[in-house]
């Protein structure tokens, strides 16, 4: 399967890079286009075999997979570059979550995926929400799904979740990484206990704690085996959910607003002459 990749940004790249590494593709299979030359050739220094081509569609054109990773703003310019070279058996899959499938339907003659990976399917692990065109059949399904399984565990959504379920997939190592980051230096503040160590334990817990979800505790059945009723860690939970009260609500109202308005501008941007 040959695979074309237009962007090589910072998710273009990690997903390049994940699927070489993981064995999905093989370099030979992988070619990039971007608009800063500096990048894709990074990625060919780094996998020695994948091609760099010079425009958007010579990188298109002979794909069977084309990944468009650009930004919002950036995909009426792509679209109208890799218009042309497509047919009706390709198939190109959007990693950007405001541009909607329908739109995508109308601009391409070819079939239409919407994928969106997180950061955490560069260390092999995480969700990647899956969203498909109506011209999609049964097989083309069963290869993207079997392609991101390398890399992912791919969840179907509703494409009218895609922002809610970007928040707790894609933005979500973010959140938890700054209140991560919250609890390392309030510990060398209040104690003076060492830095590294403070995160080497912080991030060890995290781990456990992610493994234990995972494997089917509850939230909140975690908080329960780790707090007994008047003990430290039952103290400290008043104290957190006191100062964190209604904070993800407003994070949530936050990151809808943002998408609304980009996805204002976008269609804008594609239903342009």
């Amino acid at each position: 399967m040959k695979v074309g990749f237009i962007g090589a940004g910072s998710m273009g790249s990690l997903l390049t890079g994940s699927f070489l590494r993981s064995g999905a593709l093989s370099p030979s299979d992988v070619t990039v286009a971007t608009r800063t030359l500096s990048k894709a050739e990074a990625l060919a220094d780094r996998y020695p075999g994948l091609a760099v081509a010079p425009t958007n569609a010579i990188a298109a054109r002979d794909a069977d997979l084309v990944f468009l990773c650009v930004k919002p703003l950036d995909f009426r310019a792509a679209i109208d570059d890799i218009r042309a070279v497509l047919t009706p058996e390709q198939i190109v899959v959007s990693i950007t979550s405001p541009v909607r499938i329908a739109d995508l339907e109308e601009l391409l003659p070819a079939k239409v995926a919407k994928i969106i990976p997180s950061v955490v399917n560069e260390a092999g692990c995480g969700a990647s929400l899956f969203m498909f065109g109506s011209r999609l059949d049964g097989a083309d399904r069963e290869m993207l799904v079997r392609l991101f399984s390398f890399v992912s565990r791919p969840v179907e959504i509703p494409e009218e979740d895609i922002r809610v379920a970007s928040d707790l997939s894609s933005c979500g190592p973010a959140f938890m990484a700054y209140l991560l980051e919250q609890f390392v230096e309030a510990a060398v503040e209040s104690t003076g206990i060492d830095r590294e160590l403070a995160a080497r334990l912080a991030c060890e817990m995290l781990e456990g704690t992610s493994r234990m979800l995972r494997d089917g505790l509850t939230p909140a059945q975690l908080q329960k085996r780790v707090s007994v009723p008047g003990g430290i860690t039952a103290a400290a939970l008043e104290e957190l959910r006191k100062a964190t009260d209604g904070a993800f609500l407003r994070v949530l109202r936050t990151t809808h607003e943002k998408f609304a308005e980009d996805l204002a501008k976008v269609e804008a941007s594609l239903k342009r002459d």
